[in-house]
């Protein structure tokens, strides 16, 4: 699909403007297509030219009367009638905030039109991407597809990145209920999506740019795509290194939770064949963590020999081809002199002390894991030159009111990575998944009423507790509601599991998935069985 240069005008396209009026000009065009189809229109300087595809995002015909100069597109959404609420990002923010506003009741044929965009095609319960390395589940279990999850609802879905947003709901300029639109959203794709709420969940991804080298030689682990090139990468290594005594090096930047589960998960599937380095500018892992999780997981990381480097910052990534560790720097930054061994990279790592008494050193490293520091993606979204912005702190978040909406727009709300929201005692909400699974709730309540003039609702955050896993039968627990408590090992393990799949988006997923897991608990056991057996026949 081609691409638009997007100016800042908000008038480009006017809210309620003639795109819509093309269905009734050439009324054979949406029965030829069905109703499913969605019709862009696109003005030229000749004549008109029609482009259609599927709401789903997938590309349909196209049929040109003339040619020259292309200007933006309009999405028509498919009744004219019913408010249009427009979210973006397909996490657990957004994608729960459009399956709550399907379970509510609408009353007098209210039930708005929902749009859900993101720039994936499936949906990623990001808390289980470690399983994926270890091998305890598949890609589809811990990542369906939005349209497989959407299609016994009437949600919408389109797969495209969101390049620029145009609100037109500040307060003085409309009110929250009376105009026609609240703004307009422009697609990477050169489409323009006309709404009438908006809901902000465009999550962050993964800050790589703090640290030189890191963006060319660091894997971070925040999505579907970076855990798949992650066991990817680990798979060559693991071929390479197969039946040698060279053990593979990864270095994991970072000891918060992503930090620790990502160590102890690679730790465990290389055993002796892998060496492990955490790093950590604390000088103790998961600062924030219970202290039955953090024992729980200093337990298992020691187990596995995993080397703690804490209280050092990584200062640079170098990276270098053909490294021998015998030929290591062990005083400056300078890497020359390495000679040559198999044809594969390495990366040195420069670690400067961040505490007295420590001494600067040198990793050498076959993977680099990266799991410090996000952004945003908001600030990306704010047009130039805009006289009504949105209201962003300092870390890109949209500030926003007691009820999940920004503040100086009635019709936007935010919630996730996107919102900055603060407790009771004035702290920031943590950008974790239970705090967005918490949020799209409200949102979703919050939408309903404002749509049927009732009352917000404020926001409250309870926190349900911290769970991390720590490998295939290791997992660490501490419930809020028990003070105290750590569920550890092979029962926070379960527990783990059980909580984790209740919370799958759909009913019909969690069956599914609930199915696959007791399957393969089941062939496990008798594996294990087998295995118990046959060393107690071969010992008698």
């Amino acid at each position: 699909m081609a691409q638009f240069a997007l100016t800042t005008s908000a008038t480009l396209l006017p809210c309620n403007g003639g795109a819509k009026q093309w269905p009734k000009l050439f009324p054979g065009f949406s029965k030829r297509y069905g109703t499913d189809f969605a019709l862009f229109t696109s003005f030229r300087k000749k004549g008109v030219r029609f482009v259609t595809s599927s709401a789903t995002g997938r590309s349909g015909g196209v049929a040109e009367i003339s040619e020259g100069q292309t200007a933006p597109r309009s999405y028509v959404w498919p009744d004219k009638k019913k408010l249009r609420v427009c979210i973006l990002g397909g996490g657990f923010g957004g994608l729960y905030t459009a399956l709550r506003l399907e379970s509510l009741v609408w009353p007098d044929d209210k039930k708005p039109q929902v749009l859900l965009v993101d720039q994936s095609e499936r949906f990623v319960f990001k808390p289980m991407l470690y399983e994926l390395l270890s091998g305890e589940v598949d890609a589809w279990e811990i990542a369906p597809r939005f349209l497989d999850l959407l299609a016994s609802t009437s949600v919408q879905f389109f797969q495209d990145r969101v390049k620029v947003l145009h609100p037109a709901d500040h307060l003085g300029i409309n009110g929250p209920s009376q105009s026609n639109c609240g703004g307009t959203v422009h697609l990477e794709s050169g489409l323009l999506i006309e709404y009438d709420w908006l809901v902000l969940a465009l999550g962050a991804e993964s800050k790589l740019d703090v640290v030189p080298g890191a963006s060319e030689s660091a894997f971070p682990f925040s999505t579907l795509e970076d855990a798949q090139k992650v066991d990817i990468k680990l798979r060559r290594l693991e071929r390479r290194n197969f039946g040698k005594f060279s053990p593979i090096r990864v270095a994991v930047v970072g000891c918060g939770y992503a930090g620790v589960e990502l160590a102890a998960t690679v730790a465990e599937r290389l055993q002796d064949r892998g060496i492990v380095q955490a790093i950590n500018v604390e000088t103790t892992i998961c600062p924030t963590a219970q202290p039955g999780n953090r024992e729980a997981a200093l337990k298992v990381l020691s187990s596995r020999k995993v080397q703690l480097l804490l209280g050092y910052f990584v200062r640079c990534i170098q990276r270098v081809g053909n490294v021998e560790a015998s030929e290591m720097p062990t005083g400056s930054g300078s890497v020359s002199g390495i000679a040559a061994e198999d044809a594969h990279e390495k990366y040195i790592l420069e670690l400067q002390p961040a505490e007295r008494g420590l001494q600067i050193q040198f990793l050498e490293a076959d993977l680099v894991l990266w799991t410090i520091g996000s952004k945003p993606l908001l600030p990306e979204l704010e047009p130039s030159g805009k006289p009504h912005e949105l209201p962003l702190n300092s870390r890109g978040q949209a500030e926003t009111d007691e009820t999940l909406r920004v503040k100086g727009h009635p019709r936007i709300f935010a919630l996730g990575d996107s919102a900055a929201l603060r407790d009771s005692n004035g702290r920031l909400l943590p950008a974790t998944a239970q705090v967005a699974f918490q949020q799209a709730d409200f949102a979703g309540w919050n939408l309903w009423a404002a749509i049927n003039d009732r009352p917000l609702l404020p926001f409250r955050f309870q926190n349900l507790g911290e769970m991390m896993t720590l490998g295939r039968s290791d997992a660490a627990i501490s419930p809020s509601f028990i003070e105290g408590l750590t569920l550890e090992g092979p029962i926070g393990h379960t527990a783990r599991k059980i909580a984790y799949l209740i919370r799958l988006p759909t009913d019909q997923h969690r069956l599914k998935v609930g199915i696959s897991w007791l399957t393969k608990s089941a062939i496990d056991s008798v594996a294990s069985l087998q295995s118990t057996l046959t060393k107690v026949l071969s010992g008698s």
